[in-house]
């Protein structure tokens, strides 16, 4: 058999008759088929199939035609490709749906789990003070949260009023960490505690995910206002409080640490004692707050086991990141209480790369070497005895942040030396271990 010529097509023939549907017309040709040859106007069958329809001949007019094909499915092709997408689009959106909701359901579980949690150690406390509110009495209290007084990573905290008249600050725990350990940790621990040093816990909340504490207001802020001050963004620096006050204030700090240390039935560790957890009364009387990461164990127990660091950097004992510089015990809080001393000091942050002097960056360092050369210390002094105030704040919080833990006094030693003469004080070694040693995770900045 010859091959037919390239311009050859085969094409079937459908004979539609007066008043025959063409649909009809073609379901009768595919039963019985016949065709024939032609090499005739073959290119209007390429316009036929771009359509996906059917290409005749005519063999009256001796001519393609163009008989539209019954789709199955009664869309055209430009239908069919945008049902499609919007399938596949559909499907996207399908399983992000179905992800969102099964994370959604894990964290719901977990807040349960949470919620639980909290209820029961509140079911064991409820015998003890503080008082429980809800949500809506929060809301009086605080007058729908009118007055913000302050906002941190925890959340906020809110002026309020209790119906006596009595002013109290109420934190909100917006972003709860620990599984609610902190909140747990915030009531166990002031709530069972009364120190003069020590803010007292008056109330709490717990509803649903809404949780609250309620402090006793303290008018003057915390002490980190005081001794971060500038005065027109100059060099000089404003000191708002006299050294006299910061003396009394280091020994009240020093007191309520001595009390949390040895004076509770459970030692209670802090773990974040800085300036900003430092409160002021009217009378600039301190308060230690914010126990959300404290510890607590028995007296007997002088080695504290704990899975991660905790704290402010800047503030945080060596031991605390690398067990090479000693066991974890309450001597970290003596570090941290060292580390406040020297802001108290320099009115300024312990490393502060915006001063001027290279070898005033690390402050410690600083005064160490000043004190150890018998020079000034650069520091404004207003009164007599000033200097000598400076000086005594400056040796105790140098014995305070000594890198080896049982170097460090405890609390009891250092408000022996704070409220003794200056001359019976000894300088301290250099608290930091050498200069090959990489400080920069541990003394840094917040």
């Amino acid at each position: 058999m010859e091959r037919l010529p390239s311009s050859c097509r085969k094409s079937q023939t459908i004979e539609i008759s007066d008043g025959m549907d063409s649909e009809d017309a073609i379901t009768r040709a595919l039963r019985k088929p016949r065709f024939v040859l032609g090499w005739k106007a073959i290119n209007g069958c390429r316009d036929c199939e771009k359509l996906m329809d059917y290409c005749g001949f005519n063999v009256t007019t001796n001519s393609t035609i163009c008989v539209k094909q019954k789709h199955t499915d009664g869309l055209s092709p430009l239908s069919r490709i945008l049902v499609s997408v919007g399938t596949s689009i559909g499907g996207t959106i399908f399983f992000a749906l179905l992800i969102v909701l099964i994370y959604r359901s894990r964290k719901s579980e977990k807040e349960r789990e949470v919620q639980l949690k909290v209820e029961k150690f509140l079911d064991d406390y409820k015998t003890l003070n503080p008082t429980r509110y809800s949500f809506r009495e929060l809301k009086k209290i605080t007058s729908n949260f009118k007055h913000r007084l302050g906002q941190g990573g925890y959340g906020s905290v809110f002026r309020g009023k209790f119906l006596n008249g009595i002013p109290v600050a109420v934190k909100m725990l917006e972003l709860l960490k620990g599984n609610g350990q902190e909140f747990i940790n915030e009531v166990a621990t002031i709530g069972r505690i009364h120190h003069f040093n020590i803010v007292r816990l008056l109330g709490f909340c717990s509803e649903g995910n809404r949780r609250a504490l309620i402090y006793e207001f303290m008018p003057n802020g915390s002490l980190d206002k005081f001794i971060f001050t500038k005065v027109n963004n100059s060099s000089s620096t404003h000191r708002p409080l006299s050294w006299e006050k910061l003396r009394k204030i280091a020994i009240g700090v020093a007191r309520g640490i001595e009390y949390l240390h040895q004076g509770c039935n459970l030692r209670i560790l802090h773990f974040d004692i800085k300036p900003h957890n430092i409160l002021l009364d009217h009378n600039f009387q301190p308060k230690i707050s914010d126990f959300g990461l404290a510890k607590l164990c028995s007296k007997e127990q002088s080695i504290v086991s704990l899975t991660a660091a905790r704290g402010t950097a800047g503030y945080i004992a060596p031991e605390l990141y690398s067990r090479n510089f000693g066991e974890v015990s309450y001597k970290s809080d003596v570090y941290s209480y060292g580390m406040m001393l020297l802001e108290m000091v320099g009115c300024r942050k312990n490393t502060d790369p915006e001063v001027e002097n290279e070898s005033q960056i690390y402050f410690p360092e600083w005064i160490y070497n000043k004190l150890s050369q018998v020079k000034e210390l650069c520091l404004e002094f207003e009164e007599d005895g000033d200097e000598e105030i400076a000086k005594k704040l400056a040796i105790v919080a140098l014995w305070c942040i000594q890198w080896n833990p049982s170097e460090r006094p405890s609390m009891p030693m250092v408000i022996q030396m704070l409220e003794g003469d200056l001359q019976s004080l000894e300088m301290p070694p250099m608290p930091v271990v050498s200069s090959d040693v990489d400080l920069s995770a541990i003394i840094c900045c917040n």
